[in-house]
């Protein structure tokens, strides 16, 4: 079977690269190490070989129907949701007492990477589910966390996320679901509609339980007056219907196996609904679960980009095409196609995208558990800082680029490529959704440059700034690799500069070209990554018995990113630095 992954590479990323090991100095995680760390991977990847990997297909050609009301789903998925719940995937990262493994965010994540790349549409079951828990237990008062989380846990109930309506899609100023208060303190009667609640109904579990957010009547306007809520489709006592309905179900171009569900919401006499801490402090709690579910979007690309890369390379290994160019004589047999220059570009660009975006949420996601559990406040502050200026980098040049890097996977393989019998085409289309899911990547960019570059006096920054010239500092590697990435680091310093002085001259100039600063932070940002990634290469390479192939590999891959990705932040910071407006001078009128 053609591998989905590579499992070389992600313990590279995790033991050699960021050195995941060296949590374990914090008291929350000081019962694992390395040996640990490979059990739980090693786990992930029999469920990922054994449970979804066999049903990618399948999940695909029968996506779920609605029938009655209900939907109905690929019948494996009980079985695969049962074991995520059973198993403590859902739950791994919470502590002891809660029943977790206290494991590190940076190796569930990674698990999770391994369970995506195998088969995306059946990962999301419990991933949605624990991002709707750790709201209940984070926020919730003690009768919420017992009612709901335990089953949550088990796998019995799925968790959603239930932000979307259809007039107020990216704009959650402009939400109407209304919440009614009733006799009893903290219920209250919700209607309104919800529209692309992914897993929003299904019938691999017993219920569903919706975070969804809402306006207390009365309620300030815009985002200050949002409250979030706790309405289950059953209620948890008695298993009555709680007027949470499945209008519809949308049938998607790929992630066809996840159903994404239109809900009603209290249509009759309004659906019951549990409040989540305090009134009007529903998107600031929402946040928590959008923010952990961005990282996890990008690695969801990640791993989509991975799978394809793996299809088109062992493709490429085995397809005869054509001969050198010097070559003459055509009695001489055909060459695998891997050694055609081309051919080898297109493998290439998969590789540093994939590789190099994969270090990046990993970096990411190191940076979570330090944030979350370092005692010293000066650290946590810039580690929070450097997280919070990354996560829309993280999150949108893989979901971007995985696009991209699917799309060459398809031409490797040719005609064969756009076809049903290889999984590249279902890669391509699965891959489109990222750049939309959890903020589209324009959103992603106006929050970078309008809100995170400024954030406490501009400390992301200045941590992110301190801690690359830190790495160009102690590199050891190919110079052209290490020249190539400073001189590329400089021009996107001097566009950074002219923009924070377009500040002055409005939003409107100032943000113009908020996604294509985005872009050029995602290329330095992955550039970053390569060049460690090279740094560590480099240092194995000259060791005995080192892996040769592979470390040489990482090394030319690094030169690859700096000659081939890297000067894209000339242009647009050429674009940057100019005062031509044509995105705002157009008229509607004149197209």
């Amino acid at each position: 079977m053609t591998p989905f992954y590579s499992k070389k590479d992600l313990f590279f990323q995790l033991f050699e690269h960021l050195g995941v090991v060296e949590l374990n100095r914090y008291p929350f995680f000081r019962d694992h190490n390395q040996e640990t760390f490979e059990l739980i991977l090693d786990a992930a990847e029999q469920i990922a070989s054994k449970s979804l990997r066999p049903l990618l297909t399948e999940m695909d050609r029968n996506e779920p129907v609605l029938e009655n009301g209900k939907i109905k789903i690929h019948p494996g998925m009980k079985e695969i949701v049962r074991q995520f719940g059973e198993d403590g995937w859902i739950n791994a990262t919470f502590p002891y007492e809660e029943g977790g493994q206290q494991l590190p965010w940076t190796i569930h994540l990674a698990a999770g990477f391994i369970l995506q790349a195998a088969n995306y549409s059946a990962s999301v079951f419990p991933f949605l589910t624990l991002g709707a828990a750790n709201l209940i237990r984070t926020f919730g008062n003690n009768d919420l966390i017992k009612r709901f989380t335990p089953s949550m846990y088990s796998g019995a109930w799925q968790g959603t996320m239930a932000l979307t309506e259809p007039d107020a899609g990216s704009s959650l100023s402009d939400l109407t679901t209304t919440a009614y208060p009733t006799s009893d303190e903290g219920v209250f009667r919700i209607k309104g509609q919800k529209i692309y609640i992914s897993c929003g109904d299904h019938d691999a579990c017993e219920n569903i339980i919706h975070l969804m957010l809402a306006r207390i009547e009365g309620a300030p306007a815009g985002t200050k007056g949002i409250s979030l809520f706790v309405v289950p489709k059953l209620i948890p006592e008695s298993g009555e219907a709680n007027e949470v309905f499945t209008e519809g179900l949308y049938h998607k171009m790929g992630y066809k196996g996840a159903p994404i569900a239109h809900l009603m919401i209290g249509s009759e006499n309004g659906a019951l609904g549990y409040l989540v801490g305090e009134q009007n402090q529903g998107l600031r709690y929402m946040f928590q679960m959008m923010n952990e579910a961005r990282i996890g979007v990008g690695m969801n690309a990640v791993a989509i980009a991975q799978a394809a890369f793996q299809a088109s390379l062992a493709y490429a290994k085995e397809r005869p095409q054509g001969r050198k160019l010097s070559e003459k004589d055509l009695t001489k047999p055909q060459v695998p196609i891997i050694e055609h220059a081309d051919v080898k570009r297109m493998l290439l660009f998969q590789k540093s995208i994939s590789e190099g975006s994969l270090a990046l949420l990993l970096y990411c996601s190191r940076l979570m558990d330090e944030s979350t559990h370092e005692s010293d406040l000066v650290v946590k502050k810039q580690k929070h800082a450097l997280l919070e200026l990354l996560t829309p980098i993280a999150k949108s040049y893989p979901s971007e680029m995985g696009i991209l890097s699917t799309s060459a996977a398809v031409q490797i393989l040719g005609g064969a490529g756009y076809t049903q019998d290889f999984p590249v085409e279902q890669y391509y289309r699965e891959a489109r959704i990222h750049p939309i899911h959890e903020g589209t990547t324009g959103i992603h960019g106006l929050d970078l440059l309008g809100r995170k570059i400024f954030l406490n006096d501009g400390l992301g920054w200045k941590v992110l700034y301190q801690s690359i010239e830190e790495d160009l500092e102690k590199y050891e590697g190919p110079e052209d690799i290490r020249a190539k990435f400073e001189k590329a680091w400089k021009e996107g310093q001097n566009a950074a500069a002219t923009l924070l002085q377009k500040a002055q001259e409005g939003p409107e100039i100032f943000l113009a070209d908020a996604t294509l600063f985005l872009e050029l932070c995602g290329i330095i940002c992955v550039g970053w990554m390569w060049l460690r990634q090279a740094h560590i290469a480099t240092l194995n390479l000259n060791k005995e018995n080192a892996d040769t192939a592979f470390f040489a590999g990482k090394v030319e891959t690094a030169r690859y990113f700096m000659e081939y990705e890297s000067p894209k932040i000339f242009a647009i910071s050429q674009r940057i630095h100019s005062n031509s407006y044509p995105t705002l001078e157009m008229r509607d009128y004149w197209f």
